[in-house]
């Protein structure tokens, strides 16, 4: 039997990396991408399919250039005919105010955070359809509900990926295909790593679990969305250990 293949973008580090070993642990064929970080990326794939046994495909590069993620699909059609799972993982964040934000920064944020993935759900949403099944699952930010001083850029282009997810939820859930999106708190990843200790300390203060989430919390969430019934769709599910 034909095992199932899921794409993670951003796979090289943290969230993406998490649910890339998870993934692999349950048999599954992995699809990886990131921008930067080639060589990581490569080594980490090798690693996971060593180690659990699956296929594997690095694929790196820029998914806010649509151009490439067309061919990346063409390079995914061509190995494994489509992805069963579709995770949007990869985002940058901007911090600062907003008169001081550059068009180029804007552009950069909202191009990263929420072009790419319309972008790999428009090339990834035709396998899923003609199968009648596929799970997409956006990694969004607490930030995307209730928005975040100083991070503007960012707060809207997750805002703008969670009103995605329910609107393509509604209109791919007569073809059985699930579209959620996982709206992380403050997870221990590089992302975070601009909070010096006192900075880290006092957020922690703040959250009712008291620490910063880990990715392979995460990671377990995104497998609960994957094989869970499909009349749970078009949902934002907040990971952040009461805080927001």
């Amino acid at each position: 039997m034909k095992s199932k293949t899921i794409l993670i973008t951003g796979a090289s580090h943290g969230i993406g990396k998490a649910i890339a070993a998870r993934f692999a642990s349950e048999g599954f064929s992995l699809v990886l991408n990131c921008k930067n970080d080639i060589e990581l990326l490569q080594d980490y794939a090798d690693r996971l399919s060593r180690t659990c046994g699956v296929q594997t495909l690095a694929i790196p590069g820029d998914i806010s250039d649509h151009s490439f993620v067309c061919d990346m699909f063409a390079q995914i059609h061509d190995t494994f005919d489509g992805v069963d799972v579709l995770v949007n993982n990869a985002g940058i964040s901007h911090i600062g105010l907003l008169t001081d934000l550059s068009i180029e920064d804007w552009n950069r944020v909202i191009a990263t955070n929420l072009t790419s993935v319309f972008s790999c759900c428009h090339e990834a949403i035709p396998y899923m359809v003609r199968r009648k099944s596929g799970s997409i699952i956006n990694i969004s930010s607490v930030w995307g509900n209730v928005g975040a001083s100083c991070e503007v850029a960012y707060s809207a282009s997750k805002g703008g990926v969670n009103s995605f997810t329910k609107a393509l939820a509604k209109e791919l859930a007569p073809s059985n295909v699930t579209v959620n999106a996982i709206a992380c708190g403050i997870i221990d990843t590089r992302m975070n790593d601009c909070f010096d200790k006192e900075e880290r300390n006092e957020l922690e203060k703040e959250i009712p679990m008291g620490r910063y989430g880990e990715p392979q919390e995460v990671a377990a969430l995104a497998w609960q969305l994957a094989s869970a019934p499909t009349y749970l769709t078009g949902q934002i599910l907040t990971i952040d250990g009461g805080w927001q």
